[in-house]
């Protein structure tokens, strides 16, 4: 239930501003962003240093659970139990990443079906959303602890060239972490409303991080940011880059890939290795270190030789966005950077060289996404009015015909939200039965496309073939998540959908998943608990601040040191975590500043009684 408070100055009602943040999802890192003073602001963390939360978890053998640094400190002593990368599995089969199992330190499942891929840990089997939702309820407690209240509603980003399993994958784990997402928004967009320029024109967002890169081409004029075009690759970042160092050090070594999968431990050393060596290289010439008591080394010309074929992948992809948008690349005015493998030094180069022009990377290209997701938060809230998104779908919508073929209705690159039609016909005399399957992806036969969902329009009145007349809609919404409408037009029966992944998980399985975070409800509570103490412990040390300045007259200096002493009081107190004594301090400083309050305020009546000004 919303609280307000009365202006005793004016008489008003102050109603409290929503609270809405932006979330960065990441492969390797993950930030949580909120609007302060007007401006985006990464919370960091309780020492004030990093915005960085590493999106890594770790289950304890005793049931309990890390994330961030702490879970990180596993890799090595524990690699079974502690999971990474796990947005480069979201909305994947085991068939999607099948090639790459033996860089994963921890189990992922061979099911040989479709299904959405699971990660074993012990005995318990864990899906990418569940995954994701413990990092994004670790990002819920730090914003939180940060603002000494509870938030419930986030703008998440995601790559722009999520499929619609993908988007709605990361809707799933926000939902399950107990947040309402009320937009999912492109990584690349996000960046280009951090940058917010002071010009109108064209921008390009380069944006690579730890798993995955996209390339948006935006047209930026009198506060719309309207995306032209986009491209990219899901399974393409800084992960690729640590993985080409560990393929030379195990040639180096004279190992095969399979001893990856042998020995889990020396697996993540070697890639703990491979990253810090990537992160050295971009300051230095060289980089050695030992391991297993035999050296590695790496220089920065080898290790430019061995990514330049992936660099020059996202310049493909460049080119396609450049020739998507329809303009010509002298016509981009800035391309920002985004996504902290853009820090290596090879990719600035490159990117600067294709553009022909130097880079804008003057916002943290780690928090820049995070950023801008904070701004469409506050977009949302209702802070800003000048601010409008023109998004749009990576990847061409339609449905199966005949002969396995891709019918497309929603063309890629076409502006969301969006709604578009065809008609179509039945096939065999008197059918009753027509199913509709929705795929996603740019080839000609639905084989080579994404399988999202499939649905019956049933009971048809028995028609010879091509009489039917079957209206198909697809609306999808500012999301890219697609709802698909079957009307058959001269009988008016109709039904509608909205396409659930066929690698999503189902209302009942959400309800599951949430009904098994009731074992730590306890913990929850107490945490709800210390929140809501902390607050209102901050609100009555703001009024009995003020209450000594205004009443400083009427006061004896007995009651104002007391008073003092027991708000300092009550302010250690609150820095801690015992809920119960921040009650006990709150109570004790209401018992004796009650009769003092009283007394003032006769005082204040007494005195506009005689006609004089009452103090503000």
């Amino acid at each position: 239930m919303a609280t307000y408070s009365i202006n005793l100055k004016d008489g008003s009602i102050e109603r409290p501003g929503e609270i809405i943040v932006g979330i960065d999802l990441g492969t390797t890192n993950s930030l949580v962003a909120l609007i302060k003073d007007g401006k985006p602001v990464c919370v960091r963390d309780q020492d004030g240093r990093s915005s960085l939360v590493p999106s890594i978890i770790h289950f304890a053998e005793d049931q309990s659970v890390l994330v961030g640094g702490a879970a990180r400190e596993k890799l090595v002593t524990d690699p079974s139990r502690t999971i990474f990368s796990v947005k480069r599995l979201m909305g994947k089969s085991y068939l999607d990443v099948a090639g790459h199992t033996q860089f994963f330190g921890y189990k992922i499942i061979d099911d040989d079906t479709e299904s959405l891929v699971k990660i074993r840990v012990d005995d318990k089997f864990y899906t990418p959303i569940e995954l994701s939702a413990l990092i994004l309820r670790e990002l819920k407690q730090r914003v939180e602890n940060e603002l000494n209240t509870t938030v419930s509603k986030a703008v998440i980003t995601v790559p722009a060239y999520f499929n619609d399993n993908q988007r709605q994958a990361t809707r799933d784990a926000g939902k399950l972490a107990g947040l309402d997402v009320l937009r999912i928004v492109n990584e690349p967009t996000a960046a280009a409303l951090a940058y917010n320029p002071s010009e109108a024109g064209t921008i390009a967002v380069y944006d690579l991080g730890g798993g995955t890169f996209d390339i948006s081409i935006l047209q930026i004029q009198d506060g719309i940011y309207e995306v032209l075009s986009t491209n990219g690759d899901t399974f393409l970042g800084g992960d690729d880059f640590d993985q080409v160092i560990i393929l030379k050090w195990l040639s180096d070594l004279g190992l095969q890939q399979s001893s990856l999968e042998e020995n889990k431990e020396f697996s993540q050393q070697i890639r703990l290795e491979a990253e810090k060596a990537k992160k050295t290289l971009s300051g230095a010439d060289t980089y050695s270190c030992v391991l297993n008591g035999q050296l590695l080394q790496i220089s920065r010309q080898q290790f430019d030789e061995l990514i330049k074929p992936l660099v020059n992948r996202t310049l493909a992809c460049c080119a396609n966005a450049v020739k998507d948008a329809g303009i010509d690349i002298k016509d981009i005015k800035t391309v920002v950077m985004a996504g902290g493998s853009t820090r290596v030094p090879l990719v600035k180069h490159s990117v600067s060289a294709f553009f022909g022009q130097p880079v804008f990377d003057s916002i943290d290209p780690d928090e820049v996404v995070a950023l801008g997701a904070a701004i469409q938060a506050d977009v949302l809230a209702g802070n800003q009015q000048d601010v409008l998104l023109l998004d749009i779908t990576p990847l061409s919508l339609g449905i199966e015909t005949v002969g396995g073929l891709m019918d497309v209705i929603i063309p890629r690159n076409s502006k969301v939200p969006s709604k578009a039609g065809r008609q179509y016909t039945t096939s065999v005399d008197g059918q009753k039965n027509l199913k509709i399957a929705v795929y996603q992806g740019e080839r000609d036969l639905v084989e080579h496309n994404r399988k999202l969902g499939e649905f019956i329009l049933r009971d048809i009145p028995a028609m010879p073939a091509g009489l039917p007349k079957i209206d198909i809609q697809f609306i999808l919404n500012a999301d890219g998540i697609l709802t698909v409408r079957a009307r058959e037009l001269r009988s008016g029966l109709e039904t509608q959908v909205e396409i659930r992944p066929t690698y999503g998980i189902t209302e009942e399985q959400m309800a599951l998943m949430l009904l098994d975070s009731i074992q730590n409800a306890q913990t929850d509570m107490a945490a709800r608990g210390l929140l809501e103490a902390r607050n209102e412990a901050q609100n009555l040390i703001l009024s009995g601040e003020k209450f000594l300045k205004q009443h400083d007259s009427i006061l004896s200096q007995e009651e104002k040191d007391t008073t003092s002493a027991m708000i300092a009081s009550l302010r250690q107190i609150a820095a801690g975590t015992d809920k119960d004594a921040i009650h006990k301090q709150i109570e004790a400083l209401n018992e004796y500043t009650t009769p003092l309050a009283h007394r003032a305020m006769d005082v204040t009546i007494g005195s506009a009684m005689k006609g004089q000004r009452i103090a503000e």
